[in-house]
Parts: C-alpha cells; structure tokens; sequence
C-alpha cells in the first residue's frame, strides 16, 4: 500500500517537473501555432481533468444527499468555509479545484488559443488534450 502512495505522488511530480523543464530549452519565443497548439491542448487536459477527475468525483461522494447531490459541485464559498472537515468537505473541495481550473481555461487560455489566425488549430490541440485526459482518467480510474 504505502508503495502505492509514494507511486501516486511520483507520477505527477515527474511530469510536471518534465513539463516545466521544457522551458529550459526554449531560447525565444516559440511560433504562435506552437503556443496556440500548447495552450489549446493544456485546456483541454484541465477541462476533462475538472469533469472526470473533481466534478464527478464530487457528485459520486456526495450521492447520500440525493436530489441535492449536485450542491457541493456547484462553485466555492462553501468549499473556504467547510475546508476544516476535510473528509465530510472533500465534494465541496473538488468542486472548488474544478471551479479554479475552469475558470483558467475561460479566463485565459480559450481566448489565447482561438485567436485569429489559424484558430482551429488551438480547437484541435483542445480536443487533442480532452481525449488524451479523459482516456487516461478512465483508463487508469
């Protein structure tokens, strides 16, 4: 079990670590159909990644309220002010977390991907992205 953990924590550091690495070798600005394809695909990851991996994760746990089982998904004061009781709150702090990560996607990288000109292809990169999260999110539960 504990080894389970440790692999838990590591897949995800080492990609981000990987990802952010890639920085490194970048010595100017990349071309804006490289950026727009990135951003694009970046937003499609973190879309699925709020549905699959917090919004309905969100909804399963909170099914004892029935009916009302979509409250703690929807939006986030609730989540700053319950955050103490972390397990009866964990709904309301997925919730929270698919709320921030949706509001970067609107916010920010939709209208930096679907700039003129080729805009379809920060569109493809998005659902390039979705697939690949939502894929690996059932693939691996």
């Amino acid at each position: 079990m504990q080894i389970q953990i440790i692999y838990g924590i590591l897949i995800p550091f080492i990609g981000t670590a990987a990802g952010a690495a890639c920085v490194f070798f970048l010595r100017r600005q990349p071309h804006f159909l490289v950026q727009r394809g990135l951003t694009g695909f970046a937003a499609g990851v973190m879309t699925a990644a709020s549905v699959w991996s917090l919004l309905i994760p969100a909804m399963e746990q909170s099914a004892s309220l029935g009916r009302l089982g979509f409250v703690p998904a929807a939006a986030a004061v609730l989540t700053v002010l319950l955050s103490g009781l972390v397990v009866p709150s964990l709904p309301y702090l997925l919730s929270f977390a698919a709320g921030a990560m949706l509001y970067v996607v609107v916010e920010e990288l939709i209208p930096e991907m679907s700039g003129e000109p080729h805009s379809n292809i920060g569109t493809l990169a998005f659902a390039a992205g979705f697939v690949v999260m939502m894929s690996l999110d059932t693939a691996l539960g």
